[in-house]
């Protein structure tokens, strides 16, 4: 047994959980997120219809790729596991709707009880449904960091996953006024009148309206992936938190209680450019991976890790690209999937040296991945030669 073990990664012999739990809790999250899915197709075909309900998803199936794709472009350095973007996207399609879903029914049903019929809406739309929906959103953030940490690396990790997740939430939530628009103006000039009204407004002017106030808590969070300090790991958070909720509320403000020109002014004076700082910062960051990358492998290259050729291969995302396809053309589709996994552990040992340069030294989670990359290298060569 023992040499068998002898040559994996430390972080490979860690302790798991019994097999039956290790088995029996994802298929539960599995089947939990497919009712969750279920009980939300149920809702909304019940309140605008079955075809209506079809219409909303061909329509909202446009502004969720964009979205998905701008995101993915984020993560191209150091791509995040699919079955947790996957998982993320779900989360915000299914438990994150109906979860907001019924608490803001539920909002909207005593406020008009206590402050009258009519006011509820007002109630659930300007302080509900901020709270509540950009705290679901943003589980899957705080779960992967907690309970998945080594793929969680910093402030692309935390935006890509928060928008993700809002990107399942903004995507449901379409389905659903892309249906009722329909629904309300019926077949005609009119449904299509209707139903391009709403995909203009939510499709095209706001797609990442939904995307932009998660992708606040996450970068609260991706600030202090790597903060010591306690009191920081929870303030910060919980003020990009808030800052989410504010911009929520003043969205759904605009749109509830103001007219069109007041909608209008908040879209191109306060949207808008908070969406392009937003963007800004994500520029930065991945000029910033590149450089922290590019200075790490020539060191790499010095201790034997990777090959001193293979430097400049791995220094930009066009060459890793043109490697990965030269890979698939020359080897086969394992063997570009093999490249792709060894320029990602590269990626990680470049940003984990940097992180224990900060700390004053190395650590067992550097040695780890030591280890992985010589694996995923010695992979990524016994394919090619075949």
């Amino acid at each position: 047994m023992r040499g068998d073990t002898a040559g994996r990664p430390r972080h490979q012999l860690r302790r798991h959980p019994p097999r039956r739990l290790g088995v029996l809790l994802p298929i539960a999250g599995l089947v939990a997120v497919a009712l969750c899915g279920l009980l939300v197709l149920t809702l909304a075909t019940v309140r605008v219809g079955v075809v209506a309900v079809a219409i909303g998803v061909v329509a909202s199936i446009v502004p969720v790729a964009v979205v998905v794709a701008a995101f993915l472009w984020i993560d191209r350095w150091e791509p995040e596991p699919a079955r947790l973007l996957l998982l993320t996207f779900a989360w915000g399609a299914f438990v994150a709707t109906l979860t907001a879903l019924l608490i803001n029914d539920t909002a909207e049903a005593v406020g008009d009880l206590l402050l009258g019929t009519g006011s509820g809406g007002k109630v659930s739309a300007l302080v509900s449904a901020p709270l509540v929906e950009e705290a679901v959103k943003a589980v899957p953030v705080f779960a992967i960091l907690l309970r998945r940490s080594q793929e969680f690396d910093g402030l692309v990790d935390g935006i890509v996953y928060a928008g993700i997740s809002a990107a399942g939430f903004a995507f449901t939530e379409n389905i659903y006024y892309f249906g009722r628009a329909f629904a309300e103006y019926g077949f005609g000039d009119g449904a299509s009148a209707g139903v391009l009204a709403a995909f203009l407004l939510r499709g095209v002017l706001s797609p990442f309206a939904h995307p932009l106030f998660t992708v606040l808590t996450g970068i609260g969070v991706g600030l202090v992936v790597r903060q010591r300090r306690r009191a920081l790991k929870v303030l910060v958070p919980l003020g990009a938190y808030l800052c989410a909720v504010f911009l929520h509320a003043l969205w759904n403000a605009a749109a509830t209680l103001g007219g069109a020109a007041t909608f209008l002014d908040v879209y191109f004076l306060i949207m808008v450019p908070i969406f392009i700082a937003v963007l800004l910062l994500v520029l930065w960051q991945r000029r910033r991976e590149q450089r922290i990358i590019a200075a790490a492998l020539p060191v790499l290259a010095a201790n034997g890790w990777i090959a001193r050729s293979e430097v400049p291969l791995l220094a930009s995302l066009r060459g890793r690209r043109r490697w990965r396809r030269q890979a698939r053309k020359e080897s086969g589709r394992h063997a570009a999937k093999a490249v792709a996994c060894y320029q990602a552990s590269v990626t990680e040992l470049a940003f984990q040296r940097r992180w224990s340069a900060g700390d004053g030294g190395t650590s067992s989670r550097h040695d780890d991945l030591v280890d992985v990359v010589r694996q995923a290298r010695a992979e990524a060569v016994r394919l090619a030669a075949r």
